[in-house]
């Protein structure tokens, strides 16, 4: 091409217009609570979310970024037919899911996304096995974890406060989902904004933009934070309706818990690097407290329903990031 910065434009603009889309899709990770329970309505629970989405990058590192730019896909395979491919099969997996209300990963998309382009481009050694590996184990570890730490907080609050009145309880925990929104939202941004930061971090670099090392710009960041934080504004309703109502009911209690539980597994997460699935792990909470209440307080139909998309999530992005990789090769 004549203009080589034109391709780049135009994939940054994708990479950004997918992390819009994971925003809006991953909305009802932050908001599905706090709606559910009626302490804010949906558009001023959109705000709060999309405030904490943005200012994330504040208080967490660049190492989800890291492993995204560079420990899914081998930074020499990493042209920009692969990443045009990924963000064409993560996007579409995206809209598939949205339409149908089903809360899966935005995250895993993309993983699979990278995985499927770079098989079709340079076969199995293009991957980086280590990163995927810590990726895929995450899809089982997450929302065990959010489970377990959800139902544990479930626990110590519901004895902490169990000669209080209801009414009592509801007040004080109505105050409290607030507090715990702004954390899972923090989570939610400070780790799901950070894989596209990495993808265009490894276009650029791929491009030779970033000089011989490997880094993640400031104006990378920044972009990243506000496309997320604008998706979040955007809402995706059909999803919020699944994760906040078919689940299990939730009361201001409960949402408190999951949350907050669901927000310490993404913050040790982002620390450690591993770009997990908030959809995930707010998942693995909610039923956690749910168990709490009665196992039966659980529709467990719609969490099997939730479990099916997890695991074709990566497999079904792959196989559109596939096909896609394919037809640009045939178009330019």
């Amino acid at each position: 091409m004549d203009n080589p910065l034109i391709p780049i434009v135009a994939l940054t603009a994708l990479a950004l217009f997918f992390d819009f889309l994971n925003g809006f899709h991953d909305a009802a990770n932050s908001i599905a609570t706090v709606v559910a329970t009626r302490v804010l309505s949906p558009k001023y629970a959109v705000m709060w979310a999309a405030f904490f989405n943005f200012i994330a990058f504040l208080f967490f590192g660049l190492h989800v970024a890291g492993t995204l730019g560079k420990g899914i896909v081998s930074l020499g395979q990493m042209d920009s037919y692969v990443i045009f491919a990924a963000l064409v099969g993560a996007c579409a997996w995206n809209l598939i899911t949205w339409y149908y209300g089903i809360p899966s990963s935005s995250s895993h998309a993309l993983v699979g996304g990278l995985i499927g382009a770079a098989l079709v481009k340079a076969g199995p050694s293009s991957l980086v096995m280590k990163g995927i590996v810590n990726t895929v184990a995450f899809i089982v570890i997450s929302p065990v974890v959010g489970l377990i730490l959800g139902l544990l907080l479930a626990v110590l609050v519901y004895n902490l406060f169990a000669r209080s009145t209801p009414a009592k309880v509801d007040h004080i925990f109505r105050k409290g989902q607030l507090l715990s929104a702004a954390a899972y939202s923090l989570g939610h941004g400070g780790n799901d904004a950070q894989k596209t930061m990495g993808i265009i971090a490894g276009l650029l670099f791929s491009a030779g933009y970033l000089g011989k090392d490997f880094y993640i710009p400031t104006w990378v960041v920044i972009a990243c934070q506000a496309a997320i934080a604008l998706g979040t504004m955007s809402g995706g309703w059909r999803i919020v309706k699944t994760m906040g109502d078919k689940l299990s009911k939730l009361r201001p209690v409960d949402g408190f818990c999951a949350e907050f539980g669901a927000s310490l597994m993404l913050f040790g997460a982002s620390a450690i690097g591993v770009p997990i699935s908030t959809t995930h792990t707010i998942t693995g909470s909610i039923v956690g407290v749910g168990m709490i209440k009665n196992i039966k307080a659980v529709k467990w139909g719609v969490a099997g329903n939730i479990v099916w998309a997890w695991i074709i999530t990566i497999p079904a992005a792959a196989g559109i990031a596939a096909a896609a990789y394919w037809a640009s090769r045939l178009v330019f």
